[in-house]
């Protein structure tokens, strides 16, 4: 007989997966849309209610919304929930049914549920006779576990409480590669002093770097019983946070026995446990007195609990500590978990390990072949964590570059070029799971731990393979930038006066420069404002260059300010025209910007005396024509029996001059004379040669060469002569053709009005802004 609420759960459970995992799912009326938007949720509860649909549509929407309003595909990859991952979110849905059952038939479920998944862990990952405590936290059993050791070790603890702490102070010894933060969480938990917790070095000499020293930690022992301490517990690992490296837990199980301490360990290599073939050092975890582990992140398990699997004979304590629980919907806890497991299966469960082990031995195998990729590995045959990182002895050594003067700062720039690189891959191969670490011996690597992530995320050879693809183009940049990052720094010191090199290490890129104003006279707040001007107007218009290179404003949280900051370069980038670029677009804005200022005081004084003149002008009209000529009606008929020629002519605004002119010599010649071509007024290369791509270096041919030799000299005319940019403004223009001479005729006939100043000025301005399209003017004539 079939439970039909059983049924009903698991229909529901997959109605509501189908609906918020369907990304493309369309309501069924375009009009119903606003109904499910954040801004139209309405604050009290409705009244008569929502249909499940209703509902599961508005958490769909939600989950989305973020990615509707930045009208693009978030970021962030979600966990990719198959088969086994419905088992483990059924599991929860069942949870909360079971628990309405009658005591007695919770209880014989529970336990059964509790005791298959207990058998089933300790099986598959050799750790016979062991308990297991279920828990969200994955810091939390070990938590409990330590106050079981209390409790073992303190034989009056559960009468008298800490106090009986005082007689001897208990010590927990953990790895100086350990989790950070983890021992801090146990004295806080526990309300033990920070003196109880001893942090172990690792080893300097022999071994690895990361794993603990156990001589050391021999001595720290014998140390702390002579002051009248406690030698509690022992956290190991078995593959730490960072590089995944295994601690010596045979050396250090034999060290506890000795000391009567209790030895903990966790890590993500003991997921290897279920392969067939394990090393020596991991199979040493087995005698472990207690072991956390993970085996939801391991098999990609939505929502599993960890597990705590530990050895202790004496039931009673184990209670007192909070491992085991006389309420059953506390052990509830393993039905996600031990639904998934039947799922899976052992083989399931195995082949699941052993592809993530596969997949570091497949990434190691080809980094291998990779230039300038540095491999740090505990054990290359068996490690399932890959570290790799940017090298830059290797990369020197290979191209040749110039790498001198960053020896004193040479962590720090190689630090930042790795986070770069973990970066760039992270958004271009999202599958792969790699991730970017920071190591106290190694610096900033890139990690690759498939056991934490291939199953959450689905990592397939493919990825494995776009991922070496992208390194290996990556690799090339950030070689070739390393070692054009002390030329760029040489040749910007060649422009002492107007770019400065900011020394920033901490940027992934060519380098920082930021262009300095020429005056001097500026007081200091004047002198911030016109920098900011000018760096943001030049990064603008390098922005706008036909180029690869990417120049931005730096890091959002950076210190350097108003800077330009260059991004990655290739081989074949001109350093020495980049940098001549940037001052010579940094002149031209500078002293266009004073121009302009110049050019407002000079057309500010022009308005003023041209109002003089045409107060003057019709003062002198009025003597000529006489007061009965401006009488309205009386003027008329004077004018139309005898006309007046008036002598008097307009006037033109000349920009260049900076003064009032007479319209005189315009009618008489019908052109503006006095304007000479502006063919040797130079251009920037981005106008004179559009579609090539700038600063890089000649290869092969004349023509190529002819060209970038014809765009240096472009930006080095304007660097050499200070009076260049102000000859392009201020010369006057060439004589118009014979269809704009009428209609500039007509523009600036003599009347005596304000309008024709303003009229002539403006054209006149209009005229002398177009020394960029000079070369339209020549080819017309």
């Amino acid at each position: 007989m079939v439970d039909t609420t059983l049924v009903q759960v698991g229909k529901n459970l997959s109605d509501a997966m189908r609906i918020l995992e369907d990304g493309h799912r369309e309501l069924e009326a375009e009009t119903e849309r606003w109904r499910f938007s954040r801004s139209s949720i309405p604050g009290p509860l409705q009244g008569d209610g929502q249909d499940v649909a209703t509902i599961l549509h508005l958490v769909h929407n939600l989950i989305h919304e973020e990615e509707e309003e930045e009208d693009k595909p978030s970021q962030h990859r979600m966990q990719n929930v198959g088969e086994q991952g419905h088992m483990a979110l059924l599991g929860h849905s069942l949870a909360a049914y079971i628990s309405v059952l009658d005591r007695e038939r919770l209880r014989k479920l529970t336990t059964r549920i509790l005791s298959d998944t207990t058998l089933w862990l300790c099986r598959l990952f050799r750790y016979e006779n062991g308990s297991a405590y279920f828990h969200e936290d994955n810091r939390e059993g070990l938590v409990k576990v330590c106050r079981l050791v209390i409790h073992a070790c303190y034989e009056e603890y559960a009468s008298d409480g800490y106090a009986a702490l005082s007689s001897k102070q208990p010590v927990i010894y953990q790895s100086a590669s350990g989790r950070p933060g983890l021992g801090q969480h146990l004295c806080s938990q526990l309300g033990l002093p920070l003196s109880s917790l001893c942090t172990v070095p690792c080893n300097t000499i022999f071994g690895s770097q990361h794993q603990m020293d156990v001589a050391l930690l021999d001595k720290l022992i014998k140390e702390d019983i002579e002051a009248g301490k406690l030698p509690l517990l022992l956290i190991a690992n078995a593959g730490t946070p960072g590089a995944g490296h295994t601690d010596k837990l045979g050396r250090l199980k034999d060290l506890c026995d000795q000391y009567s301490m209790w030895l903990h360990v966790e890590g993500v290599n003991l997921a290897t446990l279920a392969l067939g073939q394990v090393t020596s050092t991991i199979m040493a975890a087995n005698r472990s007195d207690s072991m956390t582990l993970t085996p939801g992140q391991w098999l990609g398990l939505p929502a599993v609990t960890a597990v705590t699997l530990y050895r202790h004979e004496d039931p009673a304590l184990s209670l007192a500590a909070g491992l085991t629980s006389s309420q059953p919907v506390a052990k509830l806890r393993a039905l996600p978990l031990w639904l998934s497991l039947q799922y899976l299966g052992h083989n399931g469960i195995v082949q699941k390990i052993r592809h993530a082990a596969a997949l570091s031995q497949q990434l190691l195998q080809k980094l291998k072949t990779l230039v300038s990729i540095k491999t740090s590995v505990e054990d290359e045959l068996s490690s399932p964590v890959v570290l790799f990182k940017f090298s830059q002895e290797m990369s020197a050594a290979s191209s040749g570059g110039s790498v001198e003067g960053f020896y004193a700062g040479e962590r720090e720039v190689l630090d930042a070029f790795n986070r770069w690189l973990g970066e760039q891959l992270v958004q271009l191969v999202p599958t792969s799971g790699v991730d970017v670490v920071e190591l106290e011996d190694e610096g900033t690597c890139v990690r690759f731990s498939p056991l934490l992530t291939a199953a959450v995320l689905g990592t397939q050879q493919r990825d494995i393979d776009d991922l070496v693809e992208k390194l290996s183009e990556l690799v090339p940049v950030m070689s070739s930038t390393m070692c054009l990052r002390q030329d760029f720094r040489e040749e910007t010191h060649r422009h002492p006066l107007s770019l400065v090199y900011v020394d920033e290490l901490s940027w992934p890129g060519l380098g920082v420069v930021r262009y300095e104003p020429q005056d001097e006279g500026m007081d200091e707040s004047r002198r911030k404002q016109e920098l900011e001007k000018i760096n943001t107007e030049l990064l603008k218009k390098l922005q706008e260059l036909d180029t690869d290179i990417i120049f931005s404003t730096g890091p959002e949280f950076g210190t350097e300010e108003d800077c330009i900051f260059v991004g990655m370069v290739t081989e074949d980038v001109d350093v020495s025209e980049l940098v001549d670029t940037i001052a010579a677009l940094g002149r031209d804005i500078e002293e266009s910007g004073r121009l302009l200022e110049n050019m407002t005081e000079v057309v500010r004084k022009g308005i003023l005396e041209a109002e003089l003149q045409l107060q003057k002008a019709n003062e002198e009209k009025l003597m000529e024509e006489g007061m009965m000529r401006q009488l309205p009606l009386v003027g008329s008929v004077l004018n139309w029996f005898s006309p007046v020629q008036s002598s008097i002519k307009g006037r033109t605004f000349n920009l260049a001059a900076g003064s009032l002119d007479s319209t005189e010599v315009t009618y008489s010649t019908k052109a503006q004379a006095g304007r000479p071509s502006l063919q040797d007024t130079p251009t920037s290369s981005s106008k004179r040669l559009p579609g090539q791509r700038l600063f890089r270096r000649s290869g092969a041919g004349s023509d190529s060469f002819s060209e970038t030799s014809s765009i240096g000299q472009a930006e080095e005319t304007p660097r050499e002569g200070s009076t260049t940019p102000s000859c392009s403004i201020h010369q006057p223009i060439s004589p118009p053709t014979p269809e704009e001479d009428s209609h500039s005729a007509s523009d600036v006939v003599a009347e005596e009005t304000p309008e024709v100043f303003t009229q002539a000025g403006a054209e006149e301005a209009s005229e002398e802004r177009q020394p960029e399209g000079q070369e339209v003017e020549e080819s017309g004539r």
